[in-house]
């Protein structure tokens, strides 16, 4: 599964065979029965009352007995292997291919330097955080002569702009054409606590300004953002919660609402449970039927965006070591 290698062609030159690529995600079990192991891992060990586990196995069960989120990561990776012709790795921070797999694997291959990439365009403490606690657990344990070049985030990247604009102008077309006419735009993504924004996290900041920038390649002046997937703790998580907007739009009469979640690049339980399952009952429960613009998965235009945020990164190392 990891490394993905394309075959050698020619290349810019400064992408040389001693650097590497790492692709980091949250990871998801495949399988029914890892739910209960890949829980533990979400929580460092913790375990969840029995009736939530069966909860969240019941979501998984929904949605086709697994998540597809390694698939598609892999062929996320394969995508941008092709492209930058060179080495692509995985790491999951939660499941299989672990965090730790991916170094040690990098460290077998004799990759000196690698270009460290969260698939979440928006950085946390609470995500992109812990990535990188695992990953300098791992390098520090597995690879401690690996250069470690880490994106902190790209979610303002104007190829990621345009990969997220096409998906959601396709759907406001599609949507619009069974509406009859203008449906309201939600973007989504997750949730973090209250508390953690109030610290200083830029996360919300940061969904904000993917949403306003998608908006205006879209020429769109009236749009809404919320946020989802919150927590099953009882300490309070940013809003507004995509259910309070459904209940506004319904009380204003709109009978249709599209959801285009920029907090996510690929289709995993947040989208195909969350927004497919519950938003969409919910929604239906308020006379109003909740659609979805697609998720960019392996699309070219996201795979163009990955291929240039590691590129420009690369370049600016050429630039100082030629200074």
């Amino acid at each position: 599964m990891i490394p993905t290698t394309p075959e050698p062609t020619k290349s810019p030159s400064f992408l040389s065979n001693r650097w590497g690529v790492l692709l980091l995600a949250h990871g998801a079990p495949d399988r029914l029965e890892d739910i209960p192991e890949f829980l533990l891992n979400v929580r460092d060990g913790r375990k969840l009352p029995d009736a939530v586990v069966q909860e969240i196995t019941h979501r998984y069960s929904l949605i086709g007995g697994g998540s597809p989120l390694l698939r598609l990561t892999t062929l996320q990776a394969e995508g941008l292997a092709r492209l930058l012709v060179q080495p692509v790795y995985i790491g999951m921070r939660n499941w299989k291919p672990f965090i730790a797999d991916a170094v040690r694997q990098l460290n077998e291959d004799g990759v000196g330097r690698v270009v460290v990439l969260c698939l979440a365009p928006q950085n946390s403490r609470t995500s992109i955080g812990l990535y990188r606690k695992y990953l300098d657990d791992a390098v520090t344990k597995f690879a401690p002569r690996l250069q470690v070049d880490f994106i902190e985030s790209w979610h303002d990247h104007p190829l990621l702009v345009e990969a997220f604009r096409e998906k959601v102008a396709a759907a406001i077309a599609r949507v619009e054409a069974e509406a009859g006419g203008p449906v309201p735009l939600i973007f989504t993504a997750h949730s973090v606590p209250e508390k953690t924004i109030a610290d200083g996290d830029p996360y919300e900041q940061q969904v904000r300004e993917t949403a306003r920038r998608v908006a205006e390649g879209l020429g769109l002046g009236d749009y809404r953002l919320a946020f989802q997937s919150q927590g099953m703790t009882a300490e309070p998580w940013i809003g507004p919660r995509v259910e309070s907007l459904i209940d506004e739009l319904a009380g204003a009469g709109q009978r249709h609402v599209l959801l285009a979640p920029v907090g996510f690049v690929s289709d995993h339980v947040e989208i195909l449970y969350d927004i497919d399952v519950l938003f969409r009952g919910y929604g239906r429960s308020k006379g109003v039927t909740v659609h979805r613009s697609e998720s960019l998965n392996d699309s070219p235009a996201f795979i163009r965006a990955l291929a240039a945020i590691v590129t420009e990164r690369l370049g600016q190392h050429v630039g100082e070591s030629r200074q």
